[in-house]
């Protein structure tokens, strides 16, 4: 993927609102539509949104493999679309999901458990701290 925008057939009013990277990119954050669980990150491009919104499944961009990929296709596990919204900077795409099966590519069902930072919300550093 490069800087220079690839044609699609994105809604002009959305393309011309969102904020991407240099490559042309979003991330976009996959969240389970009914209870909040975070479950990925992935990245769009105009036509990755563009199939998102309107085909009911998510569509993300490879970065490693140059190429476009509908999650479940290979695996079964398959992100049915609920809702799509851009945060306020438009620069992130929140997608709320129907997950069937596994979000993780490792199996797991949210990319955000094997590896915790921490856990407690009680972590001791108050919000005059940040």
């Amino acid at each position: 993927m490069t800087s220079t925008p690839q044609p699609s057939r994105l809604d002009p009013a959305i393309a011309a609102r969102l904020k991407r990277s240099a490559d042309g990119l979003v991330p976009a954050i996959a969240q389970q539509y009914d209870t909040g669980e975070v479950l990925m990150l992935g990245w769009m491009d105009d036509e990755a949104l563009h199939r998102t919104l309107t085909t009911g499944r998510c569509t993300y961009w490879s970065r490693s493999r140059r190429e476009y990929w509908v999650k479940g296709d290979t695996s079964g596990h398959v992100q049915w679309v609920r809702s799509v919204a851009l945060d306020c900077d438009a620069d992130t795409v929140l997608v709320k999901v129907d997950q069937v099966g596994a979000a993780c590519h490792t199996g797991a069902r949210t990319c955000f458990d094997a590896d915790v930072l921490i856990a407690n919300a009680d972590s001791g550093v108050s919000a005059t701290d940040q």
